[in-house]
């Protein structure tokens, strides 16, 4: 996976953007959350969202979508982590971490479907 962008891929079609875009607004907020908690506890300045329609081995399930009759689950991880289990590759780290926008602003999200895998940066809403 060493040749993966980590800027937002133009080829996020419609049918995704509308489903992941539906389930981060109802979820924003708990994202926002946990992003900030993950960088006050040091634990990572790059924290990263995975979203998946299945649970998968990444992370730790922060969105339960049944639970909240949502398309997408959502997985609580960061930059490190992501090295650890081989999804970015060490010798990218720097690369990801240049291109990681600011989470104060941005929802830095780890996309995982059988016909798209990538990282995407959503804006949050205003408040």
């Amino acid at each position: 996976m060493s040749t993966m962008d980590y800027t937002n891929d133009p080829e996020l079609n419609g049918k995704y953007l509308g489903t992941i875009t539906k389930d981060f607004a109802t979820v924003s907020d708990t994202l926002k959350e946990a992003s900030y908690q993950i960088r006050k506890r040091e634990i990572s300045k790059h924290p990263v969202f995975i979203f998946a329609r299945q649970e998968v081995p990444l992370g730790r399930l922060l969105v339960n979508a049944d639970e909240l009759n949502l398309e997408w689950h959502v997985f609580a991880s960061y930059a490190e982590m992501l090295v650890q289990q081989r999804v970015i590759g060490a010798e990218r780290i720097e690369d990801f971490q240049q291109t990681y926008k600011d989470p104060d602003e941005y929802c830095c999200l780890f996309v995982l479907d059988e016909e798209f895998t990538n990282f995407v940066y959503i804006p949050y809403p205003e408040d």
